[in-house]
């Protein structure tokens, strides 16, 4: 049975349908905001928790460390701002990718990630 701890449950509050993808150090950051002791040690053992459980996602970027984002999204895509690091849902997809795999191929899954700036870095360059 899974214990439910002040630590847990504000970890667990992150993770929200209109949620971005968060890595490890951004939920004890903003974990933190509610609980002020909590450590990353917490934070990794929680997430290992909740993905078993099947209730959060990690979202790979290549080189870097999982992010996690809420499960059961719709099917979507990732943007990665190349100045902060922060990582934010692009809704929808590019559509039918077949024509461009090469004759006999099959698609099982896609991953489709988007660099630039965000908003906010944007502004600030």
């Amino acid at each position: 049975m899974e214990r439910i701890t002040p630590q847990r449950e504000a970890i667990r509050a992150l993770f929200t349908p209109e949620g971005n993808p968060l890595s490890p150090n951004e939920i004890l950051d903003l974990a933190q905001e509610t609980i002020s002791t909590l450590s990353l040690a917490t934070v990794y053992r929680t997430l290992r928790a909740l993905e078993e459980a099947g209730e959060i996602v990690p979202v790979e970027f290549p080189g870097e460390p999982a992010r996690y984002e809420l499960a059961g999204k719709d099917h979507h895509h990732h943007f990665r701002c190349e100045s902060c690091g922060r990582a934010f849902e692009a809704h929808g997809c590019v559509g039918n990718l077949t024509s461009m795999l090469p004759d006999g191929f099959t698609i099982t899954r896609h991953e489709i990630t988007i660099y630039g700036l965000c908003d906010e870095c944007a502004k600030a360059s």
